[in-house]
């Protein structure tokens, strides 16, 4: 009697820290859009750039709340294994605190991603290193002082291609697992999650849209604050350049993301 007692007690004290870890979580819900500009460009057979451009707002299109421009040197050492780094700009304003001016972040990035297929299915396998730095606002005001962390990336996307006509849409699958470390990492060492489907449609042999829905759910720096929202994103991707890589079909890539 007295272990079932001792069951008894376990199982109610979890439950009730369950319920105020639960009470005390904060979870601000957004709907946001998206729209980024991806070019890929081949020098050669082993060299190439990728520059992006993006824009982004809350309350769906009532508000811009983030601009991104973004380049990276990749090396190919075939067509389905490349290597970079680059670097990209960000102003960024909190969607957390109303009226918080942009702040500035300055990134470095290095990358690894892997390209297969499997039948009708393109895989791509990315992983991401960042360093940033993030500009600190105090009382909505902009300070001479940021924030410096280093954020490993790990992104998989699917693309599947049911018709054989190129001129018919495929399908994607996008999700990404975000960690940060660094010394004003305290509380939220997991950053973000991300899931994403939607259509691919191809328009001509170098350009393509991607338009699809992303849930994203993310950790604040308090730790018991998240931010969860509904993207709703278009992305115009182009690829060009070398004469070999406009004559064969594009490989499946991990979307250019913040």
């Amino acid at each position: 009697m007295r272990l079932r007692k001792s069951r008894s007690y376990l199982i109610i004290f979890f439950c009730c820290f369950s319920f105020i870890s639960n009470a005390q979580k904060q979870i601000d819900e957004h709907s946001l859009f998206w729209l980024g500009s991806v070019n890929n460009i081949r020098f050669n057979e082993h060299w190439g750039l990728n520059a992006d451009f993006h824009f982004r707002t809350f309350d769906f299109l009532s508000h811009p709340y983030g601009f991104i421009v973004r380049g990276r040197g990749d090396y190919y050492f075939n067509e389905n294994l490349t290597a970079g780094i680059g670097y990209g700009h960000m102003w960024t304003a909190a969607l957390t605190v109303p009226g918080a001016p942009f702040s500035n972040e300055n990134r470095i990035t290095e990358q690894v991603q892997l390209n297969s297929e499997k039948g009708r299915f393109s895989i791509s396998n990315r992983w991401r290193l960042e360093q940033r730095w993030q500009q600190k606002i105090v009382n909505k005001e902009k300070t001479g002082d940021y924030r410096f962390t280093v954020r490993p990336r790990y992104a998989i996307s699917f693309i599947y291609s049911p018709f054989k006509n190129p001129i018919l849409p495929s399908f994607t699958n996008y999700n990404e697992f975000m960690i940060q470390f660094g010394k004003e990492v305290v509380y939220n060492t997991f950053d973000q999650l991300r899931l994403s489907f939607g259509i691919r449609q191809t328009l001509t042999t170098q350009l393509n849209i991607d338009l699809n829905y992303m849930y994203v759910y993310q950790q604040q720096s308090g730790g018991n604050q998240y931010v969860r929202a509904h993207a709703l994103r278009l992305f115009i991707n182009y690829s060009g350049g070398w004469k070999k890589n406009n004559n064969v079909k594009q490989p499946p890539f991990a979307p250019e993301e913040e």
